[in-house]
């Protein structure tokens, strides 16, 4: 009885832990915005970008910002601007593009 209920409390305080840890490292996009240096290029606001030939990515439809942070991660857009965004994509995770989409396309 004592080790079938040490199984479940175990059992319980991992799946809490779990839980906790996937809620504490959910990914902020506005704070991933400033963390990965994209206001460096795009500007604070995401619409003020430090050249022309940086993009507004302010209010970009989500499904596209995620493709195109992809694609430039992978290698498999490389025109453009788009090199000087390879060396920075490569520290962002899928989860991470996931939230700065969103983040992003939330913009006005």
């Amino acid at each position: 009885m004592i080790s079938k209920l040490s199984s479940t409390s175990a059992l319980l305080i991992t799946a809490g832990l779990l839980t906790f840890s996937s809620a504490s490292f959910a990914a902020d996009g506005k704070e991933l915005y400033t963390a990965k240096g994209c206001v460096a290029c795009h500007g604070a606001d995401a619409k003020t970008p430090m050249t022309a030939m940086y993009p507004k990515v302010a209010g970009q439809n989500k499904e596209y910002l995620t493709q195109q942070m992809k694609d430039i991660k992978s290698g498999a857009r490389s025109n453009g601007q788009s090199m000087v965004m390879k060396g920075i994509m490569a520290a962002v995770s899928d989860e991470e593009i996931e939230a700065l989409s969103e983040y992003l396309s939330g913009l006005e």
